[in-house]
Formats: structure tokens, C-alpha cells, sequence
């Protein structure tokens, strides 16, 4: 079983598998992630072609593209070589996706008023497939009414802009206008295709363990990462939802654009819920929450002693997703169950006790489950199952976000 489960998380590193990008670069300090993220795409199965722009050039040399992405990096609008000298069509369609990372504020406006005069902006006007661009460029020129105005007439027109992220710029600024890490850049290759399924929806998630106080020292908790919740929040907001994320202790960064709350407590994340629920939100309660605190947690460390037992006197922690469910008040309400046995037996007596919209089966322990980068999961609702494969927690992520706006429409009334 063991050797199984490592085999399809091989797997799924290949999750690019067949996938054929078009990566544009552009001019600037930022060009030079783009050949971590040349590498990254390749490791995970991308077959990538490489353009760059003249500016680029002066940045990273088209050599270091090529030996990355082991292809010819187009830099040329005329190309004898290319198939009847027409490099812009040929590439467009040969493309999966057309992804600028990273995109300069002179190629965001040729973008958005139609200039071609380049091989990257000709192939950007005959692209029928999904052009994701990842902004990176000084504080100032990004908040500049000009270049956000642009950003929004290209949203508007189905292209999903990847950041940019805060931080300290080559410049020596500090402000918005980091290209995204290649991570995240990535991550929304994997989730383009919730892009505005929730848009103007409100979504509320929790997400990670909680920990419960035994004194001031020592807690009890479990192995929940958070990645899981984290996905489906960076999800949500691809999707065009305004996400609140209210997460217990984790190693994670929120995704950028949500509106994140930090908890520890079973009882201080129902208290956030409760805080931040308003009708008609949906509500995705993935936080692993401990079902139990103690009744009186010491105030001072507790001792060893000779003892060779200790009891601990436990008390029922808030059941926040039941809670929620009966309030009636919810959009929509997903609840999940980690199991280690009759998985989808036990997921369905909690959907029907807790009078849940959708649950999220999936097997723990053995390598499954808690702090993977993969997953498979059953998705559960009182009509129907849908069974989802072994996959990187951000696919599955947009899988379930997909399949609740689906359930959404159709119970519209």
C-alpha cells in the first residue's frame, strides 16, 4: 500500500503533464525568477518555449532560457525559421496557456489597447487559450492610475493578473510591485479554470489545528498543516470571491488578497467565525478542530513528578460547523472528514447529523492526509459522490471550489 501511495504522489509531481506553455518575458530585475519558474514547470511536466522581449535580453541572456527549458528562445517577430516565416501564430497555437512572468507595465498597456509590435504582444492578440499575466515593476509605476486601469480592462477581458506581492524592490523601495513567487505562480496555472465562478460571492473558511492549552508550556493539538484550507482560500479568491481565512497556528503565508484572521484556540476560532458570519456566505470549515480543551488549564507550568501517569479532565470545545449549518443563515455550508477507517461511511452520517450542503471525505495516516503536498478525496453531497484522485492539494482545491459553485447554480432557486 505504502509503495502505491508513493507511486501516485510521483505522480503527481507531473501534474503538467502534456501541457504546452508559452512563457513571455519581460524587462526587468524580475527576469531573472523566470528561469526558476522555466525550471520548476519543466520539472513538473511542462513542455515550455521561452520568449523574450529586446529588454528582457538586457536582463537574462536567451541562452540561460534555452538551456533551462532545453528549446529555442524566440525573441523575433520575423523568424525565417519559423513555419511560413510566422513565429506568433504558429506559437499561439501550439500553447496550453500563454503565461508573461514577468510582465512589465509597457507590455500590460500593449495588452490592453491592442498594440503588436513585438513577437510577445502579436502573440498575445491571436492567443485563444488562457493568458495569465504576473505584473513586476517599481511601487510607483504599478499604482499608477494608467497601469491599473489597464490591469482592470485586461481582468475584464478574462485575463488573470498573478500579483503583483509587497516587499522591498531593487529600486530599494518598499511597496507593491514584487513579481509572485513561482510558487504561487503556479499555483494559479492549476486554478485557472475556477476563475469568477464565486464572483460577488462572500466565502469563509477555517483552516490548520487549533491547540488547547494544558499549562502555559504544553498543548494538545494534532498534525493538520493547513495546507489544505490555505488552497481552497487562494481558490476561492481566484474564483472571484471576497475570502476570509481564519487559520490556527501554521507555517503557511496567506494568499495574497484574503482577509486573514490568526487564531489558536478551538474556542478563540469559533468566536472569530461567529464574528465574521453574515448571512448568505459561504462557509468551508476544513480547520482540523480539536473536539476537547481542558476544563482548567494549569496558570503555571505543571511539574514533573514521580507519578508515572497524569489524568486530564476534558470538556467539549464548541462544534463550529454545526453551529453555522443550523443557523440556517448559510449560503452554502462544506464540512470535512478526516478518517483513518470506513471513510465514506463516516462522512455521510456527518453530512446528514450535522445537516451539512457538501463534506470532504479523505483517508489519514499511512502518509495520507495531514502535511502532504497531495491528497485524493471524496467529494460528498446528499445526492451525489464524486471521487477525486490522488492530486496536488491546489487542483484539489479548485476540483472542490468547481464543484460547490456547480451545487450552488443548481440549487438557485
Amino acid at each position: 500500500m505504502i509503495r502505491g501511495i508513493l507511486n501516485q504522489k510521483i505522480m503527481t509531481m507531473q501534474d503538467f503533464a502534456n501541457k504546452k506553455i508559452v512563457l513571455g518575458v519581460c524587462g526587468g530585475i524580475a527576469a531573472y525568477k523566470s528561469a526558476f519558474l522555466v525550471r520548476e514547470l519543466t520539472r513538473l511536466g511542462a513542455s515550455v518555449r521561452v520568449v523574450m522581449t529586446t529588454s528582457a535580453q538586457a536582463f537574462i541572456t536567451p541562452l540561460t532560457m534555452q538551456a533551462l527549458s532545453g528549446h529555442e528562445v524566440r525573441c523575433d517577430l520575423f523568424d525565417s525559421q519559423a513555419e511560413r516565416a510566422m513565429g506568433h501564430i504558429e506559437l499561439a497555437r501550439w500553447a496550453d496557456y500563454l503565461l508573461i512572468a514577468p510582465a512589465s507595465a509597457n507590455c500590460l498597456a500593449k495588452f490592453a489597447h491592442g498594440f503588436a509590435d513585438d513577437l510577445l504582444s502579436t502573440i498575445y492578440l491571436v492567443a485563444e487559450t488562457p493568458v495569465i499575466v504576473c505584473p513586476a515593476m517599481n511601487r510607483s509605476m504599478w499604482l499608477h492610475p494608467a497601469t491599473q486601469a489597464n490591469c482592470t480592462l485586461l481582468s475584464q477581458r478574462g485575463v488573470i493578473v498573478v500579483g503583483p506581492e509587497e516587499g522591498s524592490q531593487a529600486c530599494g523601495e518598499q511597496g507593491f510591485g514584487r513579481m509572485s513567487e513561482v510558487e504561487n505562480i503556479i499555483n494559479a496555472l492549476r486554478l485557472y479554470k475556477v476563475n469568477r465562478l464565486l464572483e460577488g460571492r462572500r466565502v469563509l473558511i477555517t483552516a490548520g489545528p487549533t491547540r488547547e492549552a494544558i499549562d502555559p508550556v504544553r498543548y494538545i493539538s494534532n498534525h493538520s498543516s493547513g495546507k489544505m484550507g490555505y488552497a481552497l482560500a487562494q481558490a476561492a479568491a481566484m474564483a472571484g470571491a471576497d475570502v476570509t481565512l481564519i487559520s490556527g497556528p501554521t507555517a503557511l503565508i496567506p494568499p495574497a488578497g484574503v482577509n486573514f484572521y490568526s487564531v489558536d484556540s478551538a474556542e478563540a476560532m469559533f468566536a472569530a467565525v461567529m464574528e465574521q458570519f453574515q448571512p448568505g456566505i459561504i462557509f468551508i470549515g476544513s480547520a482540523a478542530v480539536a473536539d476537547y480543551c481542558l476544563q482548567s488549564p494549569a496558570l503555571e507550568k505543571l511539574k514533573k513528578t514521580k507519578n508515572t501517569t497524569l489524568s486530564l479532565n476534558l470538556t467539549a470545545n464548541p462544534d463550529i460547523l454545526a453551529t453555522v449549518a443550523a443557523s440556517g443563515k448559510a449560503a452554502f455550508v462544506v464540512g470535512f472528514a478526516a478518517e483513518t477507517n470506513e471513510v465514506v461511511k463516516h462522512a455521510a452520517e456527518k453530512l446528514a447529523v450535522k445537516k451539512l450542503d457538501m463534506i470532504v471525505a479523505n483517508q489519514v495516516g499511512g502518509g495520507l492526509g495531514f502535511d502532504a503536498d497531495c491528497n485524493q478525496v471524496s467529494v460528498m453531497t446528499k445526492d451525489s459522490q464524486t471521487d477525486l484522485p490522488m492530486a496536488h492539494k491546489t487542483t484539489l482545491a479548485g476540483q472542490i471550489i468547481a464543484i460547490l459553485a456547480t451545487n450552488l447554480q443548481n440549487n438557485a432557486p
